[in-house]
């Protein structure tokens, strides 16, 4: 690892950790129950200026901060830079979801929808904007029919999220994205099989599913 990586690595960590207040804070603007695109920006507006970002919760500072400085060591500080960027933007939105589903069970549109042209504008300056649509739009697909099949066992913020996922993964190509669609189903169903073991739950039982799905992505963007 180059100096230059390794410096940058370490200036992503504490970004990430600085960063994980605001994440904390606009995480917080958000209820159960979805509103109205204006009241859940104003909640966002206000959770901003409201200061709450500056109590920095040490679990998500440690998440924030790890997630990023994974990003600079899978595509370093020279020629990868667009995908750099990609990464730690999509780090970011994803952390923001899940800490968001975690805390209500709901992956707001006024976060997913907003993150489609973002992430494809950013995705365009490294050259793999058709692979990433087509995978955004296979994995997008591929949760919409789980979703039909069984709406009680998906949301349809599940199946928004997974066209997220399937653009950053499709970017980086088949592995990637094949690591990404699977991990998140395995590890969900992990965790369901667990809490069933333990009976801390019961079949109808609903738990936030983004989150694991994120992971899944994550596990794909990071396996060279």
């Amino acid at each position: 690892m180059s100096l230059l990586t390794s410096l940058t690595l370490i200036a992503t960590a504490l970004l990430g950790v600085l960063v994980s207040g605001p994440v904390r804070a606009l995480a917080g603007a958000f209820g159960e129950e979805p509103v109205g695109w204006r009241e859940e920006l104003a909640a966002m507006r206000q959770a901003a200026a409201g200061g709450g970002w500056r109590s920095v919760d040490p679990v998500l500072a440690v998440v924030t901060g790890v997630v990023c400085a994974g990003m600079v060591w899978r595509f370093g500080a020279g020629w990868a830079v667009p995908y750099l960027v990609v990464g730690l933007c999509a780090a970011l939105i994803g952390i923001l979801l899940a800490a968001v589903d975690l805390r209500t069970r709901r992956l707001p549109d006024v976060i997913t929808l907003p993150a489609y042209p973002l992430l494809a504008v950013l995705i365009a300056f490294t050259g793999e904007l058709g692979p990433a649509l087509l995978g955004g739009l296979a994995l997008g697909l591929a949760y919409l029919v789980l979703w039909l099949v069984n709406p009680g066992g998906l949301g349809l913020g599940d199946v928004k999220l997974a066209g997220l996922i399937g653009m950053v993964c499709g970017m980086l190509g088949v592995q990637a994205w094949t690591v990404a669609a699977l991990g998140g189903q395995f590890l969900g169903a992990l965790y369901g099989i667990s809490l069933l073991v333990w009976k801390e739950a019961t079949r109808k039982t609903e738990f936030a599913f983004g989150p694991f799905m994120l992971l899944g992505g994550l596990a794909g963007v990071l396996i060279p």
